[in-house]
């Protein structure tokens, strides 16, 4: 369930709290192939079963961009800002993949409000995603997501 905040005002009061767990998902083979063909990266640690199963990692593994991509799957079951004419992805900061999913993984977003602060017209937001990767000590991304929320 979702953290709700009832303005965006509300979030620079919450500044370092955790937000809380998406659901988790399965990273099943289809997804990945559908994401080589949407970006056209077909390397075969990938999209080849029969080569990964014998590759550094024993099996296909997610791109980590998929990886990335994920957190606006898991972002608005974490958070949701309410009294808002407008929310817009502003960018990202600090990407890193310090673990491979592997095909099959379930994994989840956690998140962390890590800054708030006025801009021209709204409150930027800057929320560290974490895609947790069950059963692994290592996340499988982590970003620093940032979002432009804009009062009715």
């Amino acid at each position: 369930m979702a953290r709700i905040f009832a303005t965006p005002a509300a979030l620079l009061e919450h500044v370092g709290e955790q937000l809380g767990q998406s659901d988790w998902i399965s990273v099943e083979q289809s997804r990945i192939d559908q994401f080589a063909e949407a970006t056209g990266d077909h390397q075969w640690i990938h999209v080849d079963p029969v080569r990964a199963a014998t590759g550094p990692f024993g099996a296909c593994i997610a791109h980590g961009y998929l990886t990335l991509a994920l957190v606006n799957l898991f972002l608005p079951q974490i958070v949701e800002v309410r009294g808002i004419s407008m929310g817009v992805n502003y960018g990202c900061e600090k990407v890193r993949f310090p673990n491979v999913v592997r095909v099959g993984s379930r994994v989840r977003g956690s998140a962390q409000l890590v800054a708030a602060e006025e801009v021209k017209g709204g409150i930027q937001a800057t929320i560290r995603v974490s895609v947790e990767i069950e059963g692994e000590e290592r996340p499988g991304c982590v970003v620093d997501t940032i979002s432009r929320y804009y009062p009715e």
